[in-house]
């Protein structure tokens, strides 16, 4: 249960009364300039929890009915949590809340304020009618406001961090099992080996066992929720993968085996899950709350898979301002746009679909059946996300079109091992159809957020990021070739082959939109990188959200990140024309206030709205591929190196470097066993 921490002698209460008797000094005492005061209070409070405060916002009560409120309070799972309604002090605040409801506003977790006065609705009662004229009263009304819970939510939130702890035990129960059966349950041996054989063809040639038995054991601990919370009872004969899955799960459930039985003593949450989700009625809303779930379950069960995959949800506002600028460059450049037809649209790290069902509503709905059925790809290589993806899509379809037609643009493949697969039957014959389909599609936008971790902690981990021959080969013949670093370990992360993998995709022209780690933008082991992305580019805007942590111990993951995460992060718009190639790459660079909180940067980005609201600087990179030469000495290029690999190779005497001999010193590799 959330606690805030406030006492009537805390600064926000104090700056609170200040700020309001500046305004009456002033004689501004209408509602438009005093609630200003209550919301810098609201704001404060929130940082506690990581939650924002949604000015001015507007809530679907119906289909046909809008609502709009001063404001809302959003936590960080995206649920609501309470809603604000503002007024001053000539107001009937009794009255006001009478019209409110009338109206159809909520009585879940609402306060109505003026300077003197506060009213709190909680489950459909009145909890809280009082003066804030003393700093205790205000206090109380603002923890019974921030400490509020829904009974569902409250049971939801302790059966799903129980199930966090849980649900490692539960899947090596589930592991014991599905290994005894293998050696004595004849039909499941040979379904097992059947899919395990499917999985190496579609995913990764040396998958293990373990990770096929990863993969039964979450659909067997997850599909009931898209049953149950979406409605969707259809879902394992709808889903061409979970079909295929479903069949092994029989052969498992054939003998001495029953997956309710097995899984009755987790009933408790998805019980709480089920009632929790009955509160939710916003489709929108609900996906989000699947976003929770999905995180709690991998931070229980799959910590490795979660850490290799780069498992990090993309902030909508984010996804807005990428959508919105690859529209805007369409039109500006290429006098096309996302309905336009022929612009096929890829986002091969598909995630939950968030990036793709932004694209479909930038889409004329007169497009959106065509773009649809022909021009929309994603690709998913983990089997959860994957499920989630289809059913939002389809969804936000349903939701577009009142019809319902199944998504055929997803494949659950890896996009960096699709020109190694292409031969073999990827999952199903129609997956593979899918796949054979993305690959002979002109794609002309590449959009998402690829996975990034080139560095894991512990060797002894295993967890290393897996090898491409394709890709690795691309990137090692051009980043790594010209980058004159030493230490290039840094090229094997995956949001470095993510750019090269996606110049190659588009070939002649298109436009790449990637949100990564923003590391090569001035990291020395990404020389090669920033030059070849110049010669395969005609423009590049990067604009850098700045949040790493590694380099200013001062900042916060939590608090300045927008994905609350260690190390940087830029969104990247990157340009190819086919026509009229300019003579050199132009560079476009802004960054933002490397102390803003993560919710200044969001509220950034939907002022910008798109690339066009942003204030760009253009760059010129020196001789050395260097793009952020602002401060740099030029004579630093006039001194002695203290040693190259040239002359480490060479023979005889140095006489250009200080030393001919170097190297890193003892490396174990095991620093947790030393």
């Amino acid at each position: 249960m959330a606690i805030l921490n406030l006492k009537p002698t805390h600064k926000p209460i104090k700056l609170y009364y200040q700020s309001l008797k500046k305004f009456q000094q002033l004689g501004a005492i209408n509602e438009g300039a005093v609630k200003v005061a209550f919301a810098d209070l609201l704001t404060a409070c929130c940082q506690q929890f990581n939650w924002t405060l949604v000015q001015e916002n507007s809530i679907q009560l119906t289909k046909k009915k809008l609502i709009r409120v001063d404001g809302l309070l959003v936590r960080d799972d995206t649920l609501k949590h309470g809603i604000w309604e503002a007024k001053d002090s000539e107001d009937d605040l009794a009255k006001e809340v009478k019209n409110k409801f009338a109206k159809g506003y909520p009585k879940d977790n609402i306060i109505f304020q003026s300077p003197e006065r506060v009213i709190i609705w909680q489950g459909g009662k009145q909890v809280f009618d009082g003066e804030i004229t003393k700093p205790e009263a205000l206090v109380e009304s603002l923890k019974l406001f921030f400490e509020y819970r829904p009974p569902q939510i409250e049971n939801w939130e302790k059966a799903a961090t129980e199930f966090g702890e849980r649900v490692h035990n539960l899947g090596e129960k589930l592991v014991e099992l599905i290994q005894s059966q293998r050696k004595t349950n004849k039909k499941f041996i040979a379904a097992f080996d059947g899919f395990s054989n499917i999985c190496r063809q579609s995913i990764n040639p040396n998958i293990s066992d373990a990770a096929v038995e990863e993969m039964l054991i979450q659909h067997l601990l997850t599909e009931r929720i898209f049953r149950q919370i979406f409605d969707n009872p259809d879902f394992t004969r709808r889903n061409i993968i979970a079909v295929e899955i479903e069949k092994v799960i029989n052969a498992l459930t054939s003998k001495s085996f029953s997956r309710n039985h097995f899984l009755e003593e987790v009933d408790y949450f998805y019980l709480a899950l089920e009632e929790a989700a009955k509160t939710i009625k916003d489709y929108s809303e609900k996906q989000h709350f699947l976003n929770t779930v999905y995180e709690k379950f991998f931070q229980g069960f799959a910590v490795k898979v979660a850490d290799t995959h780069g498992i990090v949800y993309t902030p909508q506002s984010i996804v807005d301002f990428m959508v919105k600028s690859v529209d805007e460059i369409l039109k500006k450049e290429f006098k096309k746009s996302l309905s336009h037809k022929g612009v096929h649209i890829l986002d091969p790290f598909v995630g939950t679909g968030n990036f793709l069902m932004r694209v479909m509503r930038e889409i004329r709905k007169t497009a959106l059946p065509d773009k649809y059925k022909d021009e929309l790809h994603c690709n998913e290589v983990m089997l959860l996300p994957y499920y989630i993806a289809a059913m939002n899509i389809e969804h936000e379809y349903l939701e577009a079109t009142r019809k319902y037609e199944p998504f055929e643009g997803i494949c659950l493949v890896d996009t960096f091992s699709v020109q190694e697969a292409l031969q073999l039957d990827l999952f199903t014959p129609e997956n593979t159809q899918r796949v054979q389909r993305q690959q002979d599609s002109e794609i002309f936008v590449v959009i998402g957020n690829p996975p990034y971790n080139a560095w894991q902690q512990n060797e002894n981990d295993n967890n290393k990021n897996r090898k491409y021959e394709e890709v690795d080969r691309r990137v090692a013949q051009t980043y790594s070739k010209d980058s004159k670093a030493t230490n290039k370990v840094s090229l094997s992360d995956p949001y470095v082959k993510a750019f090269r993998w996606a110049a190659d995709r588009i070939k002649d022209e298109g436009i790449v939109a990637l949100v990564t780690n923003s590391s090569f933008i001035d990291n020395i082991a990404f020389d090669g990188m920033r030059q070849h992305l110049a010669q395969d580019f005609d423009a590049i805007y990067v604009l850098d959200l700045g949040g790493n942590v590694r380099t200013n111990p001062k900042l916060s993951g939590t608090t300045h990140n927008v994905f609350g995460i260690q190390v940087g992060v830029s969104i990247n718009l990157l340009i190819k024309k086919k026509e009229g190639k300019k003579s050199q790459c132009q560079i476009y660079h802004a960054v933002v206030d490397e102390f803003w909180r993560k919710e200044e940067k969001y509220a950034y980005l939907e002022k910008c709205q798109h690339l066009g609201g942003v204030d760009w600087e253009e760059i010129k990179p020196d001789k050395k591929n260097t793009w952020l030469t602002a401060g740099l000495q030029a004579e630093f290029e006039t001194f002695i190196p203290m040693g190259t690999k040239e002359t480490k190779a060479a023979k005889g005497e140095v006489t250009d470097t200080i030393f001919k001999l170097f190297s890193n010193g003892v490396k174990t590799n095991r620093d947790v066993w030393v």
